[in-house]
């Protein structure tokens, strides 16, 4: 072939290739597109049978403390939540504004990029019985339609997601998944971290306030990794 040719054949395709992969990146970030992939995920995951009640989810929120939380923790997973099954149907049992359920394939498209990671409870079998699954049930409705707590204080009046997770555990099972911090042990150094801090405690931010984040969940070797993308 002719050099020229040959040269045009290329740069033609390294431009489709191109334009292939800015359009896929286009359509992820459509929400539309992203509801549509997480239905179908969701609706594998029911056929396999991949999913338990009890399940932990993690994924990197879109909300605007996001970054905040994932500097402050070092890690990419700013919101987590409970999964449960009601019928046919999977649902997320979260802290947002306020606590409630938010069915899976829904609560999946509005992370960041459609990633999560599904975790589960170690020995899941013998410790998420019938009854203690129950157990997690009532201890869930009592908190639920509570506000979002923005200043992340340890009392039940507010809930944020991680210590929604947190408090149902121990109080159910006895089980903590992951240590509790003090709010002052965390990076307080990056920049959307302290606009956080000055915006929802002024100068004086309780630094003793215990604090369980949803990366001291995740990196909880009480728990195994399930599913995820």
């Amino acid at each position: 072939m002719n050099r020229k040719y040959l040269f045009a054949a290329i740069m033609s395709a390294v431009f489709l290739c191109a334009f292939a992969a800015a359009r896929f990146r286009v359509l992820r970030q459509n929400p539309r597109y992203a509801q549509k992939r997480a239905c179908r995920e969701v609706e594998t995951m029911q056929q396999e049978k991949v999913l338990r009640d009890g399940d932990l989810i993690f994924q990197t929120s879109l909300s605007g403390q996001s970054r905040a939380i994932q500097e402050a923790t070092g890690s990419k997973y700013s919101h987590c939540g409970i999964i449960y099954r009601d019928g046919c149907d999977y649902f997320v049992y979260e802290a947002v504004q306020s606590v409630k359920s938010t069915p899976l394939a829904q609560w999946i498209a509005r992370g960041k990029g459609g990633h999560y990671v599904v975790k589960r409870l170690a020995g899941a079998d013998s410790l998420l019985t019938e009854r203690n699954i129950a157990a997690m049930r009532r201890e869930a409705a009592r908190f639920a339609g509570r506000d979002y707590d923005l200043t992340f204080g340890w009392s039940d009046d507010r809930l944020y997601c991680s210590e929604l997770i947190w408090k149902i555990y121990d109080r159910t099972l006895g089980i903590r998944l992951g240590n509790l911090q003090r709010l002052g042990d965390f990076d307080l150094s990056a920049p959307a971290v302290r606009e956080k801090l000055a915006e929802r405690y002024g100068a004086a931010p309780p630094l003793d306030e215990p604090v369980i984040s949803p990366a001291a969940i995740f990196d909880s070797p009480l728990l195994v990794r399930v599913t995820g993308r």
